[in-house]
């Protein structure tokens, strides 16, 4: 019926002598047809349906246009411009680079992200510090990628210049590779790396190969900008109204804090201790109707899984539960592990309970987000934050703008103005960003990256570049699913 309109829509508009726009043909069809890829940075199917940076985004054009949405996915980088070119999706939103070879084939939408290449090396070998010092080392990239684009480019400063194109891996396994010594180096994006580092704690950046890069959707080249400029006024309307910080913040805000040390200590850690507190979280969590490696996560936080750690305060336990939260929430013994995972997690229950409660409008990752600021601040220090917040000209609704105002409780000129007073505002927002970046570890190491990974498709072999194969400029991104931040409850 759909397509039946959309033949009946050409008749009447060419009899009259008038194309219809695309963005007329859109809303005749009643769908927005969006080819993407499943990665961490664009797409993926989380606990709670579809996420990701730009399915989100797209999920909100769509809504924006009145239409409903229909995600096209390809294994191929190839695919996703082949599809645009052809007129089978309206436009790719799959975290693509905008670099001269593919503006030839598909016409760009404005930038709605930035990212770097960064040429990624392990830590125990010796770092190279330009292209040169790549010669005669085994440098592997994903094929069909803008990287291929940027290395070509390379080659006239750097004539010996030989990378590897596997069209079976994508930049998750190529950074596996190089972790276990299968590689020297890759090159992946930046935003990508900051998602890999913490899952590779041995891998480095030896330098970037570009600065600044554009990511932007892809659409036909025609004549006709009307979609285009429909996507325009939607991002430039959810970048006014913080839409778009929201939506970086939720898969890359807690990322940028990477600790070598304190990441490789998580990983012992998770051998040697979580198994003894596995089914205590997993109860507890249970119980609460929350995520058990959310609760994994506040515990390591907390106290690094140690039944015997007390704070100066008083706290106790592997949740650091006071005397009277313990007292509140059933708790004999703190320091039985026990106990405390349950009491930790009811107490965290109940805080996001009194979150959910103060607006509807909140959305349900931030819930989570605020409830643990609240179970390490206090809740009226988080009321604090979020009327500060607002008196600032933020959403108090939003993580992202409530986590800006918590460091301002630490400054006499703000905490004389809230109810509570002083709070040490900075490490909550710290306490939040750790919690979110154990969880994420807990899910890829609970998991297996075999989740996250596609298979490579059969009968694809590795090409070598050499100076008579100058590649072809395509997507640039891997394709693993890691369930980035996301509602825990």
């Amino acid at each position: 019926m759909r397509h039946v309109l959309i033949i009946l829509l050409g008749a009447l508009l060419t009899t009259c002598g008038v194309q219809p726009t695309l963005l007329e043909e859109v809303r005749a069809l009643g769908e927005l047809r969006v080819v993407t890829r499943n990665s961490p940075i664009t797409y993926f199917i989380g606990q709670a349906g579809p996420e990701g940076p730009d399915y989100d985004l797209v999920r909100g054009f769509a809504d924006h246009l009145g239409v409903r949405l229909k995600l096209v996915e390809v294994k191929r980088f190839g695919d996703l411009l082949s599809d645009v070119e052809a007129g089978r999706a309206h436009l790719a939103a799959a975290g693509l680079t905008v670099t001269t070879e593919r503006a030839r084939r598909v016409a760009f939408g404005p930038p709605y992200q930035q990212v770097s290449q960064r040429l990624v090396y392990h830590q125990g070998r010796k770092r190279p510090r330009s292209p040169a010092d790549l010669l005669g080392k085994r440098l592997e990239v994903v094929a069909q990628s803008s990287y291929v684009e940027t290395l070509t480019a390379a080659r006239g400063t750097v004539p010996g210049l030989v990378w590897t194109e596997d069209p079976s891996a994508d930049a998750g396994e190529l950074l596996n590779r190089v972790a276990r010594g299968e590689a020297d180096y890759t090159v992946v994006d930046s935003n990508l790396f900051t998602i890999f580092q913490r899952f590779h704690p041995e891998l480095r950046v030896a330098f970037n190969l570009t600065e600044g890069d554009a990511i932007a959707w892809a659409f036909q080249r025609r004549g006709d900008r009307s979609l285009i400029d429909a996507a325009a006024a939607y991002l430039a309307e959810v970048r006014a109204s913080g839409q778009l910080a929201h939506v970086m913040d939720r898969y890359y805000g807690h990322k940028n804090t990477f600790d070598y040390a304190g990441t490789q200590k998580f990983l012992r850690d998770y051998q040697q201790l979580l198994p003894r507190y596995r089914k205590n979280f997993m109860a507890a969590a249970k119980r609460a109707d929350l995520d058990w490696r959310l609760i994994a996560a506040v515990g390591y936080q907390e106290s690094h899984w140690d039944p015997a750690a007390i704070s100066p305060k008083g706290a106790q336990g592997i949740m650091m539960l006071t005397p009277s939260t313990a007292s509140m929430m059933g708790v004999e013994n703190a320091a039985n592990a026990g106990q405390s995972i349950v009491g930790g997690s009811k107490y965290l229950w109940r805080m996001k309970q009194r979150v959910a409660k103060l607006s509807p409008d909140i959305p349900d990752q931030d819930r989570i987000w605020m409830a643990l600021a609240a179970y390490n601040m206090g809740y009226g220090h988080l009321l604090d934050a979020r009327a500060l917040t607002k008196v600032r000209g933020g959403n108090p609704n939003r993580w992202v703008d409530v986590k800006e105002t918590l460091p301002l409780l630490m400054e006499q000129r703000w905490y004389t103005q809230a109810r509570w007073g002083y709070a040490r505002g900075r490490e909550t927002r710290l306490y939040v960003s750790n919690i979110r970046n154990y969880y994420d570890i807990l899910v890829w190491l609970e998991d297996g990256p075999e989740d996250y990974q596609e298979p490579g498709q059969p009968g694809d072999a590795p090409v070598t570049a050499d100076r008579g194969n100058t590649g072809r400029s395509g997507f640039s991104r891997d394709t693993d699913s890691l369930t980035a931040s996301k509602s825990r409850g």
